[in-house]
């Protein structure tokens, strides 16, 4: 199972607030646990909202709104992408992450990634097909 591990932005973050030395030594020593235990996929801290941008579609139109985004607490400062067994185990490993925004209450967020048999007969396969080649041709680049 996959599951995508959202680090929820902070005040500080979204202030360009850059990580200590410290917690930079932590969280790469996390990382490098992550790798070794073969769950790590993928993993990035993000630029605050305010060099952001979001795009609204309603109908066949579309409105860019550029950031900062006033809500916070459903910003996203980071983001790992892991393969664990369980949400127990993403969880377990969520628990011994150095806090990702020392001195405040942090929060981060657990979910799990779509795998093609969650979406039934609708993705058929052609669909799947399709699915292998763009992910073949994206490894590429």
């Amino acid at each position: 199972m996959r599951f995508m591990i959202i680090i929820k932005a902070s005040q500080d973050s979204e202030a360009g607030v850059m990580p200590s030395q410290e917690l930079l030594t932590a969280m790469g020593n996390y990382n490098e646990e992550l790798v070794k235990a073969g769950i790590m996929l993928a993993g990035e801290g993000l630029h605050p909202s305010s060099k952001g941008a979001r795009v609204k579609f309603s109908g066949g139109k579309h409105t860019v709104i550029d950031g900062p985004f006033i809500e916070t607490k459903e910003l996203i400062a980071g983001f790992w992408l892991w393969k664990v067994k369980s949400k127990e185990e993403a969880i377990e490993w969520v628990k011994r992450c150095p806090n990702p925004m020392p001195g405040t209450e942090a929060e981060i967020e657990i979910r799990q990634v779509f795998e093609a048999e969650d979406f039934g007969a609708e993705f058929t396969p052609e669909l799947r097909e399709q699915e292998e080649r763009v992910w073949e041709q994206a490894k590429k680049n």
